[in-house]
């Protein structure tokens, strides 16, 4: 069965809230010192604001919402810095675990990088914390490759 994808809609708010948590769950599984599942009253109000104006595209199967792609546009490197000025975006997939595995997800992934192309963008990226393999599976079956290595360290 083929996703029916669309731009996200005020009523799809509900349904996005509903992703959002479903992630935030799974992830909080993988690893809960780095994740959270946030308020529930806090991403609504996130989405309410936000829909019509964010690049969101949800995914239907049979009339109901199953995922959504988030494409957030980022800024060129400034002049004085040493990248190549190339606008590149993050991009954020959920798919509800029952219609994981159908295409949901590379459907996704696709209308992402067409909408972060039409909005100026020449790369995209997938930030995953490497304790995801599922998500770096994923994510390398849709064509993303590493891009250098981002490392970290806690204050204090």
């Amino acid at each position: 069965m083929s996703p029916h994808l669309r731009p996200a809609e005020r009523g799809d708010v509900p349904a996005l809230v509903r992703l959002r948590l479903a992630n935030a769950e799974r992830h909080v599984q993988l690893d809960p010192d780095v994740f959270r599942v946030p308020d529930a009253a806090a991403v609504q109000r996130h989405f309410e604001e936000v829909v019509g104006s964010a690049l969101i595209s949800v995914a239907e199967v049979a009339g109901e919402v199953v995922g959504m792609a988030e494409v957030v546009l980022l800024p060129p490197p400034p002049d004085h810095q040493i990248l190549a000025p190339r606008r590149g975006a993050d991009v954020h997939t959920v798919v509800l675990d029952g219609f994981r595995g159908q295409g949901v997800g590379a459907a996704l992934v696709q209308e992402a990088e067409e909408v972060a192309a039409a909005h100026g963008a020449s790369v995209v990226f997938a930030g995953i914390f490497a304790t995801n393999e599922d998500a770096v599976g994923f994510y390398s079956a849709s064509g993303f490759g590493p891009r250098g290595i981002l490392l970290s360290k806690s204050c204090g």
